[in-house]
């Protein structure tokens, strides 16, 4: 099975940032690929899945292409074409240009040649490059399974679960939009966000199905042994900083031009504040095959994992409330309705589907 995880460093060593795309450019174009094949994904009715692997295979081709090269916004209708016929929710060709065509109207309308002609040539051809750069890799696993999974093992008020779980899902989207599915696996970027939502919606997660009496063990253990807090908290800075102020590119590129952001539907005008020790932690090497559900620590493992940084980059911005949760965060009750648009992504799902075997 191919290696799919890479250190920070590699993430810097891309073709694109080898072609001459500086980093935060390139990281730019991730962010608006990834947004747009999770806008044309919920304007199909895909589900939260398929969405999320036409995402993956789009950050996993940019790690052997540049930009320069295949323009984003076709190479991201691309993803989500063949994400749709692994994922078993397939969409005629011509049903998602002519979607991905009415997204790029607008402020955006000097992308739309770059789609190819309206029946889709140019992006079929596409195919025949993206299936070998993913090495006909298909098995994906996604972290809203995981999310899902662990979430029902959660003992406590059961609408405190519901709101905390909601804004869980609501981060694994947004998660796609950053490189963390390059350098986690699925299982700990759920743990990450099933974290970051509990500290934001001051839900501390004390009782488990599974628990033993008198155990010290944290919640998170029971699912990946050996992974600690400085990991978990690493990777919520990561997810913090798609939020930061520095990473919201102009109306013009199709991303959020409003500064403020909104970590609940209901929520407008608030400052994001981290409830996160800042640290620095490097991610794994690639020679670090995918873990079963239970992943033994071992000595060597030690090697990837740096100390605590103090100067860590969300420092100056959400020192706040460093080493607590903040006291000016509120999360107000969510909608009923099915969905809602969402600052960041424009669509975050509300009403969470079923697991298959549920149906």
């Amino acid at each position: 099975m191919p290696l799919w995880y890479y250190d920070k460093k590699d993430l810097k060593s891309t073709p694109s940032i080898h072609d001459g795309v500086d980093a935060e450019t390139e990281q730019r174009y991730r962010r608006e690929g990834c947004r747009f094949i999770l806008d044309l994904g919920f304007r199909l009715g895909l589900r939260s899945e398929t969405m999320g692997t036409g995402a993956v295979f789009f950050h996993r081709f940019y790690m052997f292409h540049s930009f320069k090269q295949y323009p984003r916004y076709a190479m991201a209708t691309c993803c989500l074409f063949l994400s749709g016929k692994v994922e078993e929710t397939p969409k005629k060709i011509r049903d998602i240009m002519k979607t991905a065509r009415l997204i790029l109207e607008g402020a955006r309308e000097r992308y739309i040649p770059t789609l190819g002609d309206e029946k889709g040539d140019l992006i079929l051809q596409y195919e025949r490059i993206l299936l070998p750069t993913v090495k006909f890799d298909f098995c994906i696993a996604s972290p809203y399974s995981f999310l899902k999974q662990y979430a029902k093992t959660i003992v406590g008020d059961k609408e405190q679960i519901r709101q905390m779980f909601q804004m869980a899902w609501t981060f694994v989207n947004d998660s796609y939009c950053t490189t963390l599915c390059l350098q986690w696996e699925p299982e700990i970027i759920a743990i990450a966000v099933l974290y970051l939502a509990c500290k934001l919606s001051k839900f501390e997660i004390t009782d488990w199905t599974t628990k033993k009496e008198n155990s010290k063990q944290k919640w998170w253990e029971q699912f990946v042994e050996g992974l600690t807090k400085d990991i978990i908290e690493d990777i919520c800075h990561q997810h913090l900083d798609l939020y930061s102020k520095s990473n919201l590119s102009s109306p013009g590129n199709g991303t959020v031009g409003n500064p403020s952001i909104m970590l609940t539907p209901t929520q407008t005008n608030s400052t994001v504040t981290s409830p996160i020790q800042p640290i620095s932690i490097e991610s794994p090497s690639t020679s670090r095959s995918m873990p079963s559900a239970k992943r033994p620590r071992n000595d060597d493992e030690s090697n990837y994992r740096s100390s605590r940084n103090n100067n860590h980059h969300h420092s100056s911005f959400l020192n706040s409330n460093i080493g607590g949760i903040p006291t000016n965060l509120t999360v107000p009750p969510l909608p009923s309705s099915t969905s809602y648009h969402h600052p960041i992504i424009c669509c975050s799902i509300v009403k969470i589907p079923p697991d298959r075997n549920d149906q």
